[in-house]
């Protein structure tokens, strides 16, 4: 793949609204239909690969009477909507030495930490000890759904952010830090966004 490549794929991927609006020429990436400005998004497990799908494709996979949520050989995981904003915890109290991170639950029950960087999204196992210590505490991540969801904390440059979100949010977020990044710290420009990334979550 091209670098020219590569940065038109972050390209869309950064600039993919919250609302998961997009043209509606856009194929479905399952069956090719068009999609609607609206639509849903699914987890490809095996490759942490987000794709859109027109609802048709989408109701395959939704829990319950409508699909099984998930099926296929890429474990098709539908990704839900709903953005919780938390308080507490900070990322120490998991082990994690730095302000920006995403947490999440994999299908086997282990917890992977996420530090987007320049180079991608670096990762780590959280200690099991550590999650259920805070699990205890937090109801909503006991909450959270396998693979499809993920806990954000962003404790840096004057943000103070903690957000239950669907993973396609996280890897929008891991994109903006790949694309954006300049210097050794990251550039003015690139913190600006991640502000504005928050403040649209926010709204």
């Amino acid at each position: 793949m091209t670098d020219a490549v590569t940065a038109s794929a972050l390209g869309r991927v950064i600039n993919r609204p919250v609302a998961r609006r997009r043209r509606a020429a856009e194929p479905c990436e399952l069956c090719g239909d068009p999609l609607p400005a609206e639509h849903a998004h699914l987890l490809e497990e095996r490759k942490d690969l987000v794709l859109c799908a027109c609802r048709a494709c989408a109701l395959l996979f939704e829990p319950g009477e409508a699909g099984p949520g998930e099926a296929g050989p890429g474990r098709f995981r539908l990704v839900p909507h709903r953005r919780v904003r938390l308080t507490g915890p900070p990322p120490s109290e998991l082990g994690v030495p730095v302000g920006l991170a995403f947490f999440v639950r994999r299908s086997d029950g282990t917890v992977v930490a996420h530090y987007p960087s320049p180079m991608g999204a670096t990762r780590w196992e959280v200690d099991p000890a550590a999650w259920e210590r805070l699990t205890s505490r937090y109801e909503e991540l006991r909450s959270m759904r396998t693979a499809v969801e993920g806990f954000l904390v962003a404790i840096v440059r004057g943000l103070d952010e903690r957000w239950l979100l669907p993973i396609d949010d996280c890897h929008r977020l891991v994109a903006l830090v790949r694309q954006e990044w300049t210097g050794m710290s990251g550039g003015q420009l690139l913190w600006d966004r991640i502000a504005a990334f928050f403040a649209e979550l926010d709204r």
